[in-house]
């Protein structure tokens, strides 16, 4: 089947994206355009923020809590994935950087990912076994790279595995390309497949 041929009714703009990676994309841009509209009462700059419709499902789900946004998250990449070569044996969540959260939005998203698609789901053999700051506040992207590459731990449960990693945000890519060099290197993976729901922008 063309990858094209059946379109989700959700309208994405997928891009391939090149890493340490068998093959990779994202599917959309989390935000199209924000323009600063001024202040609140507590002088904190306000912004009107234009998102893709992936984007503002993503935003729903992440900081809303709307769980509603669930199914077509899924059926967007469901449909994206159809006729694409990528055949995967275990399917395994991006580990969270806010570990605090009372739900975890990618791990919720792979849960009922994996159930659609048939896939094992593996929330357990890859872990992150040191709290790192927040990338968005390291600017460069080799200090990224520095900071994670001593950051993850992957079980000998994936080795040989082909696997599909997912995550709902990319930005620099620093922390997807370790953990899928991990994957490799460390877990003996066979293949990673990597896919972001969204990306920023810059």
């Amino acid at each position: 089947m063309d990858p094209d041929e059946e379109k989700s009714p959700l309208e994405i703009q997928p891009t391939e994206i090149k890493g340490s990676w068998d093959a990779g994309y994202v599917l959309d841009r989390h935000t199209i355009s924000s323009t600063m509209i001024g202040y609140n009462e507590y002088g904190h700059p306000e912004f009107d923020t234009q998102r893709s419709p992936l984007g503002e499902l993503v935003y729903r789900l992440k900081y809303k809590g709307d769980k509603n946004a669930i199914p077509s998250i899924v059926e967007a990449v469901v449909l994206f994935l159809r006729g694409r070569a990528i055949e995967a044996d275990v399917l395994v969540p991006m580990p969270p950087s806010k570990v605090h959260r009372a739900y975890q939005p990618v791990i919720e998203i792979a849960s009922e990912l994996s159930k659609t698609l048939k896939i094992a789901l593996d929330t357990a053999s890859l872990r992150k076994r040191t709290i790192t700051p927040q990338m968005k506040d390291i600017g460069d992207y080799a200090a990224r790279v520095a900071v994670l590459e001593t950051a993850f731990d992957v079980s000998k449960d994936l080795e040989g595995k082909r696997i599909l990693l997912i995550d709902d945000l990319l930005q620099s890519g620093a922390t997807m390309n370790v953990v899928a060099k991990t994957l490799k290197e460390q877990g003996q993976a066979k293949a990673v497949y990597v896919i972001a729901l969204t990306r920023t922008r810059s």
